[in-house]
């Protein structure tokens, strides 16, 4: 029976599916997390503990393990565990992208580098010195602008500047995050910001997987919600896009760029482009699956899911389909509105009867504390739609959140109960104006 050794963070929403994929195959897992198990003592050939955030440990941790226990294929399922993951399968000669690939992929300031150097088209950027002064720096960089740590995902810690007053707080909004504890950066991460031109246009997500090199493009999501700041705070996804096949062509073509710029050559990629007059313009390309609950949207084949696909790979084993399924899928990333403790959920049977809806999945939990972007990186849930076309899975899903309601308290003031609607008020419209020519610095 193959082994596989599994990456996944205590706060990951990825773990089940990708335990459902390995039970589906048959494939034996190791399950390996950054803190100790109760029952790590009890079963020692199928829990492990490793330090994600120190890949060379993790690899060296792997390596004693797999002596004992021999490893077929490793796979990370989200940003923080990317890393460790083609570092281990590097020791251990498995399958993966060049561990150092996969690092610039990770640190957004060398991946603008890697990419601006093989002309693929990138916003205008800087790096900044968080020890340096945000007001020095305010007057220097042209408007608007974004401001981003170097690792952070989900949006989290990205805000638009629209001008010097706004970039300071921005600067120092992003610094109080970054010294949090639940943030775990260090060396340049940890003392640097990403300072990059606004690209106005639409945005859309394109989900992969690498094979020996190239690129096969899963699916490519439209997100039709504008996209605009100060928070970048992403709700609807919808497949297929409803872009023309030329524009589509294009977004591929960048992408394919992107990934042979960066060194990435096997395994899921999940890239974020803008798309505008001048064309493309690649914002990510991570080395990892798409988060959240998200994956649910997608099916190949028979019903294959996207990790079934991702193990498959990752064990050399043969793929039947890459096609999706043909109905027009989506799903919502249920937004937080604001700060404070979830004392109620209201709503979710009319929201689950909505017609088109496949599932709303509702992952915060009464009497969590709730925090919003920028600081916080959770959703209060998932809504799943599949029909016939784009346009009514999008409806569906916006349909089924008009439905759901959270009564969110204040948090110094608990017993004043607040009653919230999640509802989420889009930008009013979308910049056309074409995005400046990358260059390196802002």
């Amino acid at each position: 029976m193959a082994r596989v050794l599994l990456l996944l963070p205590t706060t990951t929403y990825r773990t089940q599916a990708f335990v459902d994929a390995a039970r589906t195959l048959g494939a034996d897992l190791v399950c390996a997390s950054e803190r100790p198990s109760t029952l790590e003592a009890h079963a020692p050939d199928a829990l492990l503990t490793l330090d994600f955030d120190r890949p060379a440990a993790a690899a060296e941790t792997a390596a004693r393990f797999a002596a004992g226990h021999p490893l077929d294929a490793v796979v990370g399922v989200d940003d923080r565990t990317a890393e460790a993951a083609a570092a281990i399968a590097e020791r251990l000669g498995l399958k993966t992208s060049a561990p150092a690939a996969v690092h610039a992929a990770r640190d957004k300031h060398e991946m603008r580098e890697r990419l601006a150097a093989a002309g693929v088209p990138v916003p205008r950027f800087r790096l900044v010195r968080l020890a340096d002064d945000p007001e020095r720096l305010a007057r220097a960089v042209a408007y608007p602008c974004v401001l981003k740590p170097l690792t952070l995902s989900a949006s989290r810690g990205v805000i638009r500047a629209d001008d010097p007053a706004g970039f300071v707080t921005a600067f120092q909004r992003i610094a109080a995050i970054l010294r949090g504890g639940d943030v775990s950066v260090s060396g340049s991460a940890a003392e640097h910001l990403l300072v990059e031109a606004f690209v106005p246009g639409r945005e859309v997500a394109l989900e992969g997987l690498l094979l020996g090199g190239g690129l096969q493009t899963l699916a490519l999501f439209d997100k039709p919600d504008p996209l605009d700041g100060p928070f970048f705070e992403e709700t609807i996804y919808v497949t297929p896009s409803r872009l023309p096949a030329a524009a589509q062509a294009a977004i591929e073509r960048v992408t394919v760029a992107a990934c042979a710029a960066l060194g990435l050559t096997e395994g899921p990629v999940h890239a974020e482009l803008r798309l505008n007059e001048a064309g493309p313009w690649v914002l990510e390309v991570a080395p990892r699956s798409i988060g959240g609950l998200c994956s649910r949207t997608l099916r190949f084949g028979t019903g294959v899911t996207l990790e079934e696909l991702i193990l498959r790979q990752a064990l050399g084993w043969k793929i039947d389909s890459l096609d999706r399924e043909r109905p027009a899928a989506g799903v919502m990333m249920i937004p937080i509105p604001r700060a404070g403790r979830l004392d109620a959920v209201r709503g979710r049977d009319a929201a689950a009867a909505v017609p088109c809806v496949e599932e709303v999945v509702i992952t915060a939990h009464v009497g969590q504390e709730l925090v919003p972007l920028p600081e916080g990186w959770q959703y209060l849930g998932f809504i799943f739609s599949r029909a016939e076309t784009p346009a009514a899975a999008e409806r569906a899903l916006r349909d089924a959140h008009a439905r759901l309601a959270f009564d969110i308290a204040s948090g110094s003031r608990a017993s004043r109960r607040s009653r919230t609607s999640s509802r989420r008020r889009p930008p009013a419209s979308t910049p056309s104006a074409a995005s400046p020519r990358p260059r390196r610095g802002s």
